[in-house]
């Protein structure tokens, strides 16, 4: 029995010692996982799109500077030719039989003869128009209006781009915390396997002590009961197991044979030491959202400040067009909106308000911060201490377990106190379990407290 016992509770120290690891450092599968739950993620998705439409707003920023070509082609038919009125008909045609006169000598008062060929009028603007042309529009200077509006759509994309680190976290932690678990139930399950091959050895005692007349059937009904129970825990781990590899299976895409194939590892760290906090994303994200609100507010407010822009217009056919129209031009403008109600001024207080906002924002976030730090902190060296108390209770349980079989052995105890003492000790290897998970969560979670959570 002595031998017996040995070999077991060599086996289960070997099963109850989690596996050391240097701090921060993952399992290779759980880096893989959380890396396809990050792929997967709707939020992480959403998030990317808000990133790509700032970065889309940076060019239209930039894109102000850029000249401008537009082409325009266009027909209009009037209901007649605009002409000039018969008394400028007459004093152009005369002009006209004058400047002939003088060119061929002939005196003014003498009438032009009825051969000379005269000119018509012609029309101010045909009744057929056809135009095409082409416009151009630069602006010089933009009064730093695009400049601003360059550097807030900057500020918020990087205000955009921690949130995305922020949402990434939540995803690597809900994805650790389930695989933590699945090691959890992976351990709890060898700790049945060890109670089963305890019950088998103590039911082959029982049979061989009931044919010597040492024990009675009823002590053979009692561990018929047991084993009973131990098959209700193993189908409760099954199925627990069963639901956290579908939840693993929505959260990454990954396959449920590969899920069920993983060899998960409660880890715990060699190097429980952590380094000075640092700045969380969540401060930053704030942080970069309040330059990008200042940023617009100055914009708001500088809309005061003159505009220049070049602006050009050139026609590719001359022939219909008026009298009075230019075939093309170049001109430079500027626009300065002297007074515009104080609609600037107002629009940039609003927006300002909205960066103090941010600002108080940033205050009770680190506050928040600071108190998670501290209560982070003291519930990792409760958990550490709780697995020093745990451990002593397993030694208690081993020694108890031992000196019940061999005084069962000896007939100075009942099978009942046999399966108590077994039930202890299958209750302290639950513990311990447990509380090498709740150790191994409260060290992530202070890492992420502290800002310093890698994965």
């Amino acid at each position: 029995m002595k031998t017996i016992y040995n070999s077991i509770l060599f086996i289960i120290i070997g099963i109850l010692t989690p596996i050391l690891t240097q701090a921060q450092e993952l399992d290779p599968a759980l880096k893989d996982l959380i890396n396809k739950g990050i792929s997967k993620n709707h939020e992480v998705k959403r998030i990317d799109f808000e990133s790509d439409q700032a970065k889309i707003d940076q060019n239209l920023a930039k894109s102000v500077f850029i000249p401008k070509i537009t082409l325009n082609a266009s027909y209009t038919r009037l209901n007649d030719d605009i002409k000039f009125d018969d008394n400028t008909q007459t004093l152009l045609t005369g002009t006209q039989k004058l400047l002939i006169k003088e060119y061929a000598g002939v005196p003014f008062n003498v009438p032009l003869p009825a051969s000379v060929p005269l000119q018509d009028v012609p029309n101010i603007q045909d009744k057929n128009i056809l135009k095409s042309s082409a416009d151009l529009n630069w602006v010089l200077f933009s009064g730093f209006e695009a400049y601003n509006a360059l550097e807030a759509s900057k500020h918020k994309q990087a205000s955009i781009d921690y949130k995305g680190e922020i949402e990434k976290d939540k995803v690597a932690l809900t994805i650790i915390e389930i695989y933590d678990k699945l090691a959890l139930l992976a351990n709890s399950s060898k700790v049945l396997l060890s109670s089963e091959k305890y019950l088998k050895k103590q039911e082959e005692y029982v049979l061989k002590a009931i044919e010597n007349g040492l024990a009675t059937p009823l002590d053979r009904k009692k561990i018929e009961i047991a084993k009973q129970q131990l098959i209700g825990k193993q189908l409760q781990f099954k199925n627990n197991r069963t639901l956290l590899i579908e939840v693993l299976h929505q959260l990454t895409g990954e396959n449920k044979e590969v899920l069920n194939s993983i060899d998960y590892k409660l880890q715990t760290f060699t190097n429980s030491t952590t380094n000075e906090a640092q700045i969380r994303n969540e401060i930053k994200a704030l942080k970069e959202a309040e330059k990008a609100t200042f940023y617009k507010a100055k914009m708001e407010r500088n809309n005061f400040i003159p505009k220049v822009a070049l602006q050009g217009h050139y026609e590719f056919i001359d022939q219909n067009l008026s009298l009075l129209d230019p075939k093309w031009y170049v001109g430079v403008g500027v626009k300065w909106n002297v007074f515009n109600g104080f609609e600037s001024q107002l629009k940039s207080n609003k927006t300002k308000i909205d960066a103090y906002r941010y600002q108080e924002q940033i205050k009770e976030t680190e506050e928040l911060i600071a108190l998670s730090i501290i209560k982070s902190q003291l519930n990792y060296e409760t958990t550490i201490q709780n697995t020093l108390i745990v451990q002593k209770e397993i030694e208690l349980s081993d020694e108890t377990y031992e000196l019940t079989t061999k005084q069962y052995k000896n007939g100075l105890s009942s099978i009942n106190e046999v399966l108590d003492a077994l039930n202890n000790l299958e209750k302290a290897n639950f513990k311990i379990q447990t509380s090498y998970f709740n150790e191994r969560r409260a060290f992530i979670d202070l890492l992420h407290a502290k800002g310093i959570f890698n994965y």
